[in-house]
């Protein structure tokens, strides 16, 4: 078994590297500055467009898509330089223009979009000239499962009728969120996975009002966009807008988290790898009860378990990128359920030892190991929670085996 990147891999890692220590990781509180000054924007602040000047120029862009208009790379290549993006996740991934929502609705409208809807919405996200926000989870209704969704999608003559309350649609409340992607039922009286559909819809469309920002342990998100509940009152949008057709909403939203859930896990497996650097930098440098901290011996142990536990998950997420490249995302579902349920547990476990070592520090703005405890906390929630891929996971596996999930 080969564990080594080809070179086309080793080539974007070092230069993803040095991009992230030179330029993202000094930017940091430039942004913060820039936030601070503009309490009331929404929008991409310069620090974030300046890094996007200079990833495009270094040729770190798109780098999640494997088609047409990215990088060409399989899930396996782009692993390892997602997880260095995850060292800053508020500005590295938007800076490579490798951000979800944008980069699950750009494989949305890259797979199943036509060609109108590809040139009008796909490329200008390409290019980072506009956002998009995804509009499925509700606030009535458990979204836990998909086929509660109550938003109706109705057919008028030329034209598709939107009603309906979204929620936690990220990416919403920048202004440049030009396109919204809401999932909706177009036949209630379909078979239960045939109902939903999902269709484009304009923000300036009339009828649509993104009502106020979520917090997330009370960080806004601002940097990203921020979280939105938009509600959809009788929105008429062109027949056209429909992607692909009627009662492939459900199919089309299992094909895009997929991948968006494996790209959260690379990512995360980076957060971890900063959140042990600063243990070991804080433990090297504190003395408490004449030794440093890097001397007592738990700590040595939360050391210990933090790299074994991101060792053997990074293994994980990489076998299970190969299985998509290979057999494809349907027969990798049960790895991506798996590092779904086991890369947010570990990663959360990694940071609440580096708050623990930082101590006070470790829960203020003076690190980003809070605002990063946040966002990895919120990953069990987000594209399903932990227990719905227990459960799924744990059925799957309970089922008599007749293959593995090798490719042959």
């Amino acid at each position: 078994m080969d564990f080594a990147h080809d070179e086309t891999t080793r080539d974007l890692v070092a230069r993803a590297r040095a991009f992230v220590d030179e330029h993202v990781l000094p930017a940091e509180p430039v942004l913060q500055q820039q936030l601070d000054a503009t309490p009331d924007d929404w929008g991409f602040r310069p620090i974030v467009r300046d890094l996007q000047a200079r990833a495009r120029q270094a040729g770190l862009w798109n780098l999640f898509l494997p088609g047409e208009g990215g990088a060409g790379l399989t899930n396996l290549q782009y692993a390892p330089i997602a997880e260095i993006t995850g060292w800053s996740p508020r500005l590295a991934p938007i800076a490579f223009n490798c951000a979800a929502p944008d980069t699950g609705n750009m494989e949305v409208l890259h797979d199943f979009g036509t060609p109108a809807q590809q040139e009008r919405w796909l490329e200008p996200l390409l290019e980072a000239r506009i956002r998009s926000a995804f509009c499925m989870t509700e606030p009535d209704v458990a979204s836990s499962d998909a086929t509660n969704i109550a938003t109706r999608i109705r057919r008028d003559g030329d034209e598709y009728v939107v009603s309906g309350r979204k929620w936690w649609s990220t990416g919403a409340m920048n202004p440049d969120a030009a396109i919204f992607i809401v999932m909706g039922k177009t036949d209630p009286d379909a078979e239960r996975h045939r109902q939903q559909s999902m269709i484009l819809v304009p923000r300036d469309a009339v009828g649509v009002r993104v009502e106020r920002a979520l917090t997330v342990f009370g960080y806004d998100d601002r940097d990203h966009g921020g979280h939105a509940e938009v509600v959809f009152d009788e929105v008429r949008v062109p027949a056209a807008n429909l992607i692909a057709g009627e009662g492939d909403g459900f199919a089309i939203a299992q094909a895009r988290l997929g991948p968006g859930r494996i790209h959260h896990c690379m990512r995360a497996l980076g957060t971890a790898e900063r959140a042990l650097a600063l243990i070991t930098a804080r433990a090297n440098e504190r003395v408490a009860f004449g030794r440093t901290l890097s001397e007592q011996g738990v700590i040595r142990e939360w050391v210990a378990e933090s790299r074994i536990e991101i060792e053997a998950l990074r293994l994980l997420v990489l076998k299970t990128a190969w299985l998509m490249d290979t057999v494809g995302n349907r027969r990798a579902m049960t790895e991506i359920q798996a590092i779904k349920i086991a890369v947010p547990r570990a990663v959360q476990r990694i940071l609440d030892r580096a708050i623990q070592v930082f101590g006070g520090a470790g829960v203020s703005q003076d690190t980003p190991l809070a605002e990063l405890f946040a966002g990895i906390r919120t990953l069990r929630l987000a594209d399903g929670p932990d227990e719905v891929h227990l459960n799924s996971l744990g059925r799957a596996e309970l089922r008599p085996r007749v293959s593995t999930r090798a490719p042959e």
